[in-house]
């Protein structure tokens, strides 16, 4: 296995993020799609952790299970809300004794119903420093919100706290976004803070119109008015919507490269057909 920082001090990184399946059928789905991008050789793959914990068995025995079986590194999600600092180590230990060396180190959604969603910790930073002081010498990730996170009250206290949290890791990667100058002026922001700690862009190439409606509504992620047009007038056509998608995707991956991005990572959504498009017609393949 390899250590992210390591890989992205090699150049830049390919990577795509899954999700844990909830059934036996998706769970098919899932490994359907790993072995169809596995021929695209990246250079690692990540697994998200359900909201409080929800997916937390779930994501560790795939993360383990990937470790295991495949050539490239699985990175695991892990996010403080409503654990206890007690839960964490178990969890970074099991880990640490599985050979996975890489965290991406949330603060994680607070319960919809605005409930104290208890646990110890109440920022992401605190745990990222737990992660980093495991023996186990992981390499950390954060996120970064090229919109500003939807919690935060204003631009300029939303870079610092990000400046700070990477300060502590080894790269961020941010939440998916359509617009490729609002990544460029979160680098640019960052780099006035001092900050220097690679930020690799996610991109979502679009598969159903509701679903990047919903997802964009609880990220702050702007789709931008001509897009959505396109989305929902073929909203009656899953190929056409498709289609779009990937086109979009494909213009955005092309400006992060041309731009000098340290890595794309591409939100999968466990299915390979766009992300294999994508690659094609970036010549990656």
């Amino acid at each position: 296995m390899a250590r992210i920082v390591e890989l992205l001090a090699g150049g830049p990184t390919r990577s795509f993020e899954f999700f844990p399946p909830k059934t036996d059928e998706m769970e098919r789905q899932l490994d359907k799609a790993i072995s169809e991008l596995a021929l695209l050789a990246p250079s690692f793959v990540s697994v998200t952790y359900g909201a409080l914990g929800s997916t937390r068995e779930r994501t560790r025995d795939i993360v383990i299970r990937l470790n295991r079986e495949q050539t490239f590194p699985c990175m695991a999600h892990l996010t403080c809300v409503g654990h206890t600092r007690a839960d964490i180590g178990r969890l970074l230990d099991e880990y640490a004794d599985n050979a996975v060396e890489n965290i991406l180190a949330l603060g994680g959604d607070p319960p919809a119903d605005g409930s104290d969603a208890g646990g110890e910790f109440a920022y992401a930073l605190e745990l990222v420093e737990l992660v980093r002081a495991h023996p186990a010498g992981f390499s950390v990730g954060v996120a970064a919100h090229p919109e500003l996170h939807p919690r935060s009250p204003d631009r300029e206290s939303d870079r610092r706290r990000l400046a700070e949290k990477l300060a502590l890791a080894d790269f961020g990667v941010t939440q998916f976004f359509f617009v490729a100058d609002d990544y460029f002026r979160l680098v640019d922001e960052l780099t006035a803070l001092g900050c220097t700690t690679p930020v690799i862009p996610g991109i979502m190439p679009v598969q159903t119109v509701a679903g990047v409606k919903r997802m964009a509504a609880m990220n702050g992620s702007a789709i931008p008015a001509v897009l959505l047009e396109q989305l929902e007038a073929a909203s009656g056509d899953a190929d056409t919507v498709i289609a779009i998608g990937v086109d979009a995707a494909t213009e955005l991956c092309q400006r992060m490269i041309d731009g000098g991005a340290p890595g794309l990572h591409l939100y999968a959504l466990n299915r390979s057909e766009s992300v294999r498009r994508i690659y094609a017609n970036l010549g990656l393949a």
